[in-house]
C-alpha cells in the first residue's frame, strides 16, 4: 500500500516524466539519423567530462599509490570521449553494440521491477516496457552493421516512447485501484 501512496502522491511527476519521454521518443523516431548522432555526441561529452574529472582527481590525491592507473583511466575517458564527441560519423557501429547491450540490461531490470511491483495495478506496463527494451537490444544486434546509422536513433525513440507510456499509465492505474 505504501507504493500506491507514493505513486499517488507524486502522480504529477510521473505524468510529466512520462509525457517528456514520449515527446523525446517521437522526435528521435522522426529524425533517427540525427538522434543517432546526438546520442553519440552526448555520450562523448559525458566521457570527456568524466575523463577531465578523473585526471584532476589523479593529480589531487597526493601520495596515492594508484596515481598512474587513475591518470591512465582519465586519459582513456578523455580520448574516448573526444573521439565520440568530435568525430560524430565514426564509431557508430561500436556505439550501436554498446547501446544494444544497454537495452538488453535495461529490459532485464525493467522486467525484474515489474515482477517486484506485481501486486500493484499497472505493473504490466513496466513489464511491457522491459520486454520492448529487451527486444530492441536483440534487434539491434541482429541487424549490424547496416542498421547502425539509423537504428540507434529509431530504437532509442521507441524505447523512450514505451518507457514514457509506462510512467504515464502507472499512476492512472494506481489511482483507479485506490478508488475501487
Amino acid at each position: 500500500m505504501a507504493a500506491h501512496t507514493a505513486i499517488s502522491e507524486h502522480r504529477t511527476w510521473f505524468t510529466i516524466f512520462g509525457i517528456l519521454l514520449i515527446v523525446l521518443g517521437v522526435i528521435a523516431i522522426a529524425f533517427p539519423f540525427m538522434a543517432t548522432i546526438a546520442t553519440k555526441i552526448f555520450l562523448g561529452w559525458l566521457f570527456l567530462i568524466g575523463g577531465i574529472v578523473q585526471i584532476v582527481h589523479a593529480f589531487s590525491v597526493k601520495g596515492w599509490s594508484e596515481f598512474f592507473l587513475d591518470l591512465l583511466m582519465g586519459l582513456l575517458f578523455l580520448v574516448g570521449g573526444g573521439w565520440l564527441a568530435f568525430f560524430p560519423l565514426t564509431g557508430i557501429v561500436t556505439l550501436t553494440i554498446f547501446l544494444a547491450a544497454m537495452f538488453v540490461i535495461q529490459g532485464v531490470i525493467e522486467i525484474a521491477m515489474a515482477f517486484r511491483m506485481r501486486p500493484l495495478d499497472g505493473w504490466v506496463w513496466m513489464l511491457l516496457a522491459g520486454l520492448v527494451a529487451l527486444a530492441v537490444g536483440i534487434l539491434i544486434l541482429f541487424d549490424l552493421p547496416s542498421s547502425a546509422t539509423w537504428a540507434i536513433g529509431l530504437l532509442v525513440g521507441i524505447n523512450l516512447v514505451m518507457t514514457g507510456w509506462a510512467y504515464l499509465l502507472l499512476p492512472m492505474m494506481v489511482g483507479r485501484a485506490m478508488e475501487a
